[in-house]
């Protein structure tokens, strides 16, 4: 016989756990001693065991037990039933993290600004749905670029980078167009668009134009920025075309 405080090292569940099992009926001990303490034999220990297991796939206690009393269980539909569930959670779970990446990369942006209003709206809203609106009127000559634009959810260099910028620019708002400062991160921008989207052109002036637009944004579900900010990154971009023309 196995004395419970050699399961608990065996097993690694604890002795309130084993007493919590005893208590509901999911594993009994198979005897005790004269001073009260729980013995179990190979056979709870295996038990204890097929527990630990189904709890690992997912399944509650109250599950378990009827599981392991009953010789008719259907395994097959049981598991398939519980490989549902996590493929539901997997997906939920999946949700709340794009919501946690782009509530952080909010923050790149917004800065202190960045307050549980807004937090709140952007929970609520479906990220990955973005340019769905009338699509076929963007002028896209490659539908890849799609995948080039810089994603409020992803944890990728070049979207990672985007954010960073935009976040730089609202840092600055109070300088002037023409400050230096300013300008390198307008002239870093012109260059990421080179590089990720080539001869996009058409599609790009589309897209700005609704980006310039809260109601055009908000219908192909853009990241909100404000107007403010967008204003200023459209100024400050004419005076660096105009510099460089």
């Amino acid at each position: 016989m196995l004395h419970i405080n050699e399961i608990k090292k065996m097993s690694g569940v604890s002795v309130r756990t084993l007493r919590y099992y005893d208590k509901i009926e999911l594993l009994k001990p198979a005897s005790k001693t004269q001073g009260g303490h729980r013995l179990y034999s190979n056979t709870e220990f295996q038990k204890l065991q097929q527990i630990q297991f189904l709890k690992t796939i997912g399944f509650q206690l109250s599950e378990i037990k009827i599981m392991l009393e009953s010789e008719e269980w259907d395994w097959s539909i049981s598991l398939m039933k519980q490989l549902s569930y996590v493929m539901a959670e997997k997906d939920r779970l999946s949700k709340i993290e794009d919501n946690l990446r782009e509530l952080i990369n909010g923050i790149a942006i917004e800065g202190e600004a960045f307050r549980i209003q807004k937090i709140m709206s952007l929970y609520t809203r479906d990220s990955k749905k973005v340019l769905t609106y009338k699509q076929n009127e963007l002028d896209i000559k490659n539908y890849e670029v799609l995948d080039r634009l810089p994603n409020m959810t992803s944890s990728d260099p070049d979207s990672l980078e985007w954010i960073a910028l935009v976040g730089q620019l609202k840092k600055y708002i109070h300088l002037k167009y023409s400050d230096s400062r300013i300008q390198n991160i307008i002239k870093r921008m012109d260059e990421k668009r080179a590089e990720n989207f080539g001869d996009e052109d058409a599609f790009l002036d589309k897209l700005w134009d609704i980006r310039m637009s809260p109601e055009e944004s908000k219908k192909h579900n853009l990241y909100p920025i404000d107007q403010e900010v967008l204003d200023f990154m459209n100024n400050a971009y004419l005076h660096y075309m105009a510099k460089n023309a």
